[in-house]
């Protein structure tokens, strides 16, 4: 006996509610078959493919359902979701407002929208959405959390970890608002190391601990090849993690040193949680042993995946950043855990052993500020490859516009009200100079301008550029004399692509290691004159350098080929650093454990 469409229907939404969405989509096809103009049923059918991963046929079929029925807003309230997910940011807008026409009061529309806005760069937009939203949905955490994260990017940092405060609030639980704090907390000037440790102390004992009692222990005891006597012993099995396999600062430093690893002692694999692989996503892969993708596998299972494959050394390459896996790590699936490269910081992970740095990010006394136990590498902390094709250094612009030229571009969150200060107060004993600022577009620019008109700055001495595809960006450099480093969080590989673009940079030793960036990257280029130790040398450091064309000129010449000559693009070395680093930690290991 043959079913009727509410039937078919029926069951169908019972199996894409219990998540069995083969069988959903089997059955929705099948009412399709007795109803084919049944918007319900096609757009029904459009979520379940996009909920398999089949986001351009859903756009097809949502689009469909529309042109059926054209006034139910949420149709397109979804098709705004999946268009998202494309990267069609256009798309998602336009079906987004579409469905705020239909519906004003719709939150998830404005959601919606405010993500479309942002990925767009219109974050002032973006969060005008998210607050509308979240004055309709007070719950929506999710949307909180959004906007959170863009007021960050703004550099309004009391107003995003008010954000994630409000989530913390009413979900004590969640891990990721809690990085995201914890993240947020490194921009803010007035923190101190002491109280970012105890913030990580906290989400540590709020998060991992509870899952200490998963924990079992590791009772293989292997010494990789080379390490003992024994030739024939197999390699030391090393898995890196990360959502950051692709362009992205961690991918481009991964491309430097990860082809270099031996693999005769070393195998290596990557547990990959990127969301949209991308041509360096295809490189890494290429030069690693074994790939795993975890995006869309719990924590739990992740760590059992590691366990399964019997990782030796299993390295974090996220900290608290967004996407971070550190609840794998709080399951100790591998005997010996480190972190590394995200940023120069510490996890607060009682179950993460080690991290690394060099000997310029920390000295002696400010290794208490982390919770792990520190490995310097001998040399330097970063392996720096230009993400992309770079032009030729140029002469300082100053020789043909007889203006300085200042600029930063970091991101702007990094761009602190002390630092603006100080860089106001470098303009005013600087009076020709101007300013070159990354920055988004938004009233924030304006405010900005105000604040150095304040202190007799005109407006026409800053410039702002946007966020720019890397030959634009790289090229910017090339309008830039002297680049500042901004703090309390520095530049990383921002300094690197600057010093590459012969763009000499002057940095403030920092308070944490976030700020002691510079310090490590100009170390490592024997640069001790450009690393102030205070904001009157700052100052008197970027004067000098300003009023010297002759020695600008001769530094900007050099500073090419002094970073091919420096360890920060040794990739080779980098590796081979790194990996008398993993076995001083496997012997640490075994030796502890009676292997």
């Amino acid at each position: 006996m043959s079913q009727t469409l509410d039937e078919i229907l029926d069951a169908a939404r019972d199996h894409h509610l219990a998540g069995r969405l083969p069988e959903a989509v089997e059955l929705y096809r099948e009412a399709l078959q007795l109803a084919p103009e049944d918007a319900q049923s096609v757009f029904l059918l459009g979520l379940a493919v996009f909920q398999l991963g089949q986001a351009a046929e859903a756009v097809d079929l949502v689009g469909r359902a529309i042109s059926l029925d054209p006034a139910v807003a949420e149709y397109h309230c979804d098709l705004a979701r999946i268009r998202f997910t494309l990267n069609d940011l256009p798309g998602a807008i336009s079906a987004s407002r579409k469905a705020l026409e239909l519906r004003p009061d719709f939150p998830e529309a404005l959601f919606n929208l405010g993500n479309a806005l942002c990925r767009s760069r219109r974050l002032e937009d973006g969060i005008d959405a998210y607050q509308r939203a979240i004055t309709l949905r007070s719950d929506a955490r999710d949307g909180v959390n959004n906007l959170g994260m863009a007021q960050l990017e703004l550099g309004r940092i009391d107003e995003a970890v008010a954000c994630f405060d409000r989530i913390l609030a009413s979900n004590p639980s969640a891990a990721a608002a809690h990085s995201n704090r914890i993240y947020a907390l490194h921009f803010k000037a007035s923190i101190s190391a002491a109280e970012i440790r105890r913030e990580l102390i906290r989400w540590n004992q709020r998060h991992a601990y509870p899952l200490k009692v998963t924990i079992v222990p590791h009772l293989r005891r292997r010494r990789p090849k080379g390490t003992s006597g024994n030739s024939v012993e197999p390699p030391l099995r090393i898995g890196y993690v990360s959502p950051d396999f692709r362009e992205h600062v961690v991918g481009w430093n991964l491309l430097a040193f990860l082809p270099e690893h031996d693999p005769k002692l070393f195998h290596i694999s990557c547990y990959s949680s990127v969301a949209s692989p991308d041509a360096v996503t295809r490189q890494l892969q290429s030069h690693v042993a074994s790939w795993r993708d975890i995006t869309k596998i719990s924590d739990e299972h992740a760590a059992q995946m590691i366990r399964e494959d019997q990782i030796d050394i299993l390295i974090d390459l996220s900290l608290h950043t967004g996407g971070n896996r550190l609840l794998i790590f709080a399951r100790k699936p591998a005997p010996i855990q480190v972190s590394y490269l995200g940023y120069p910081g510490s996890t607060g992970l009682e179950a993460m052993d080690y991290r690394l740095s060099d000997p310029f990010l920390d000295s002696d006394e400010e290794l208490a500020d982390h919770t792990e136990r520190t490995i310097r590498l001998p040399r330097t902390y970063w392996c720096y490859r230009p993400g992309g094709p770079t032009p030729p250094v140029v002469p300082p612009p100053a020789l043909s516009t007889g203006t300085i030229t200042f600029g930063s571009l970091n991101a702007f969150q990094k761009i602190s009200g002390p630092t603006l200060d100080l860089w106001r107060d470098l303009m005013q004993a600087a009076p020709r100079s101007r300013l070159l600022l990354h920055a988004p577009a938004g009233r924030h620019r304006q405010q900005l301008i105000q604040r150095f008109q304040t202190s007799g700055i005109a407006a026409h001495r800053i410039e702002f550029v946007e966020r720019l595809p890397w030959p634009e960006y790289i090229q910017s450099y090339q309008r830039i004399d002297i680049a500042l480093d901004p703090f309390p969080y520095g530049g990383g590989i921002t300094t690197c692509d600057a010093l590459w673009m012969g763009v000499a940079t002057i940095t403030l030793r920092g308070k944490t290691s976030v700020g002691r960036s510079g310090t490590s990257i100009l170390g490592n280029l024997n640069l001790p004159q450009y690393i102030a130790q205070s904001p009157e040398q700052y100052i008197s450091a970027a004067r000098a350098l300003a009023s010297d064309l002759p020695l600008l000129s001769d530094l900007r010449s050099n500073l090419r080929g002094r970073m091919l000559k420096s360890p920060l693009m040794d990739g080779l070395q980098f590796a081979r650093d790194l990996e008398a680093a993993f076995l001083k930690m496997w012997d640490q290991w075994t030796n502890s454990s009676g292997g």
